[in-house]
């Protein structure tokens, strides 16, 4: 029994808030108070630790502060719409009923959620007590998918918050023509991505930018070798010879510095320094008539019989 796998749970929060938010209609208390965002979280919880029986579980959060990458780059996320005040009030209640259950929350001033579930992820496979952890990271979207290796995988959505899909390495590769987890801040610094603004490199789409980084590696070393590439002629015998059209080798090269801004504006930083004891994350041991109580207030007689 010793050498049983053990599950951590990693909860990306406002990703999955944000996605129950948007997945379903506007269901509101007697009291005319919406509970859209905490229902849906709350549902899409319930069934992973029902699946997974992890044993240890952790959420993160954003903090309502800039951070490192808006200090760079002011222009950082600024596309997107500001957070409605109707899913702002949610996350106070929610993050109650989480401590309620006894699961520690990780929030870090200057820092994002998704650098914390990194970290957290580094320190899991760290921790020698526990050899054989195994990290499922539960969210809404597909950022963290560059921290995905042998004893990490991220679990998301296709559609709504209902159909989930379990991203291991080789689903990853599948998704991304055979690129690696690794390689998707190369991928994106080139591509860009529009729904955080990033700037990428100009005219360099999804295509091309998988080319270049199956091509090369990572965007070091395109950069390494950039000089050498060769403009197409119609004819050469040099198998060797790896040939870029001459319009896109000149804007590789004159946004050379916005690509790798581009790679530190997406990459997760993992060594965030947290207070994180793998221990205190112990899933199983709460007050389930606390948790009760709040389920009640908020009208979600259907989830008590659920409790895990």
């Amino acid at each position: 029994m010793e050498n049983k796998k053990k599950y951590l749970l990693i909860i990306d929060g406002n990703a999955l808030v944000h996605r129950s938010y948007h997945a379903l209609p506007p269901l509101t208390t007697k009291k005319g108070e919406l509970i859209n965002a905490i229902y849906g979280f709350l549902l899409v919880f319930f069934k992973t630790v029902k699946e997974l029986q992890p044993d240890f579980i952790a959420a993160t959060f954003d903090l309502p502060f800039p951070t490192f990458r808006h200090q760079k780059f002011k222009a950082y996320k600024a596309t997107r719409p500001k957070t409605p005040d109707e899913l702002c009030r949610q996350f106070p209640k929610l993050k109650e009923i989480l401590r309620a259950f006894n699961i520690p929350i990780f929030e870090k001033k200057g820092f994002e959620a998704d650098d914390l579930i990194g970290a957290i992820a580094k320190l899991a496979r760290q921790k020698q007590a526990f050899p054989k952890v195994e990290t499922i990271i539960l969210t809404g979207d597909l950022d963290t998918l560059q921290l995905i290796n042998s004893q990490t995988k991220v679990s998301t959505f296709k559609k709504g918050i209902k159909e989930s899909i379990l991203y291991d390495e080789e689903k990853v590769k599948e998704r991304y023509q055979g690129l690696t987890p690794k390689q998707l801040p190369d991928f994106k610094a080139l591509k860009g991505d529009p729904s955080d603004n990033i700037p990428g490199v100009p005219g360099v789409g999804e295509k091309t930018a998988i080319k270049l980084i199956k091509e090369f590696g990572s965007l070091e070393n395109l950069y390494q070798y950039i000089g050498q590439i060769k403009i197409p002629r119609k004819s050469t015998s040099k198998k060797e010879e790896i040939c870029v059209n001459p319009r896109l080798l000149a804007v590789l090269k004159d946004y050379k510095e916005q690509a790798f801004f581009s790679k530190m504006l997406v990459e997760i930083k993992i060594n965030v320094v947290i207070d994180f004891n793998l221990e205190k994350c112990q899933w199983g041991k709460y007050d389930k008539g606390k948790v009760s109580q709040l389920l009640k207030d908020l009208e979600f007689y259907s989830l008590i019989t659920r409790l895990p």
